[in-house]
């Protein structure tokens, strides 16, 4: 069995469908990207992962246990975490602040988690009083998902987390990303910088209107001559 095993997921918005029986899985320690085009349904299979959209029908596992109908605050519980691409840290809380506040659902003495992510993320240490809104939009990305790490997660599900940002500050977002891999997070990424993730990738997921159309290594995806004029620009 996978960390995590989406299968046959349907779910959307109101009346509208908007993923038709999409199946996924992630295995321990892995890294895998889900790319195609826009309103194909990547961050509303997300959204369904982390209970903040209702799945209809499938069923989504995360450590062998069905968790399709769990609402958000008890899949965080499961060391399963989410970072949305936007609206993701406490503008007016400080560095620390936000720290804190990813701790909220921890009883153990949680200053030396917030240490470690200092040290993982040598950006935020600099000013740990700072403002979150004050900060660069790659600084907000880096404690976005720092504030997820402080809960020790298994699996990170991280959602455009280089949209927007310089070349030289996605540089350092996507580094800071595999060194989170590299301490044996699983991640599953939503990415609009497909090259990059993919490149970085065990394995990737190709959806089209809400259904899968190809799953194959990082590097074979990057490869193929269709993938490469459909979805990567050439």
């Amino acid at each position: 069995m996978g960390l995590l095993e989406a299968s046959n997921v349907v779910a959307g918005y109101g009346q509208t469908e908007i993923l038709h029986g999409v199946s996924i899985t992630v295995e321990p320690g892995e890294m895998v990207t889900i790319i195609g085009p826009n309103g194909c349904g990547k961050s509303t299979l997300m959204k369904a992962i982390v209970g903040l959209v209702k799945v209809r029908s499938g069923i989504v596992r995360f450590q062998d246990t069905d968790i399709s109908g769990y609402p958000p605050e008890q899949i965080v519980q499961t060391r399963l975490c989410y970072v949305p691409q936007s609206n993701n840290v406490f503008a007016s809380l400080s560095i620390r602040e936000n720290l804190e506040m990813g701790a909220f659902t921890r009883d153990d003495d949680y200053r030396s988690r917030i240490e470690e992510m200092f040290r993982l993320f040598p950006d935020l240490a600099m000013q740990p009083g700072r403002k979150a809104g004050t900060l660069s939009g790659g600084q907000r990305q880096m404690l976005a998902i720092a504030r997820a790490m402080m809960l020790d997660p298994v699996l990170l599900l991280l959602d455009e987390p280089s949209a927007g940002l310089s070349p030289a500050m996605m540089g350092t977002v996507f580094e800071r990303i595999r060194e989170v891999n590299q301490a044996g997070v699983a991640l599953l990424l939503v990415e609009q910088n497909a090259r990059e993730a993919l490149r970085m990738s065990d394995r990737g997921y190709i959806l089209v209107a809400g259904e899968n159309r190809l799953e194959d290594a990082g590097k074979d995806l990057l490869s193929n001559p269709e993938v490469a004029r459909l979805y990567l620009g050439g």
